[in-house]
């Protein structure tokens, strides 16, 4: 007889669910329920805008198994109203939580590819790259009380490395875990208390420009099937980066074990986005 054991929802090293996680850290920085419930709506209205918009050229279409149909497109955009998402009951600290099913990211079955490799031999080979990995970085912190606060200790890193600012920026694309992370973080960046004392900064780093931030939405309403938002971020940036006439665009993302990653992506010239 083979015994199975289904993956674990909690974070390994702490034992502790992410979601439990998200909640504390947004009560440790003040994020009300209302500030989650409105960014995950955002996520959602600016989601169905780029889809609607046919932004998402980099969806490929999914035979369903004994159908002749297809899927074509993410099916878990939903724009809602303030007022429904405001009935939703807290879904991992009860009673009293702020996270609920609407401002977290909802798991997808997915996955992404990309190709990275030197501009010579993509022009060796007739192919059209999208953009430039100018740099990268990794971080981590405490797994257990910030767990998924790495864009905030990522981003300042990455730009003092490639000697930028946040003005230098064209596009953000960080990863909507949940709706009180994001916001805890952008609350950390803006913070001169967390900076000084967290980080050995002099003053606050200062939140980006959130008109430049996940403006297609993001994993709160695309999804996030496990190992493949890395490259939809990649891929949003590039495009984004085209459509918006932009430069320069930071990726960051938090992960397991108090983990993160910050890129530095740049527009290829005579990129498209298709």
């Amino acid at each position: 007889m083979t015994c199975l054991q289904l993956p674990a929802v909690a974070e390994f090293s702490s034992g502790e669910t992410m979601g439990h996680s998200a909640d504390r850290l947004a009560a440790a920085f003040n994020v009300s329920r209302k500030e989650q419930d409105d960014y995950a709506l955002r996520s959602h209205t600016l989601a169905k805008e780029a889809q609607d918009k046919g932004y998402f050229t980099d969806v490929v279409p999914v035979k369903v198994p004994g159908s002749t149909n297809f899927i074509e497109k993410d099916n878990g955009i939903r724009v809602s109203s303030p007022e429904k998402l405001a009935k939703l009951n807290p879904a991992f600290v009860k009673p009293y939580g702020t996270i609920t099913a609407a401002n977290a990211s909802f798991l997808t079955d997915g996955a992404s590819a990309c190709v990275l490799m030197k501009e010579e031999t993509a022009k060796k080979l007739g192919l059209k790259p999208k953009a430039y990995l100018r740099d990268f970085l990794y971080v981590s912190q405490d797994p257990i009380d910030q767990l998924l606060l790495s864009p905030a200790y990522a981003i300042p890193k990455l730009l003092k490395k490639t000697g930028l600012t946040l003005k230098d920026i064209d596009t953000w694309e960080i990863h909507e875990a949940f709706a009180g992370q994001i916001l805890a973080n952008l609350k950390a960046l803006d913070s001169d208390f967390f900076c000084k004392d967290y980080m050995g900064l002099s003053e606050k780093f200062g939140a980006p420009d959130l008109s430049k931030w996940n403006s297609w939405g993001g994993s709160l309403s695309i999804g996030h099937p496990f190992a493949a938002t890395g490259v939809r971020l990649c891929m949003h940036t590039a495009n984004r980066l085209v459509r918006e006439d932009g430069q320069l665009g930071v990726i960051a993302a938090c992960a397991a074990g108090g983990q993160g990653v910050a890129m530095l992506l740049e527009r290829y010239p005579g990129a498209t986005a298709d």
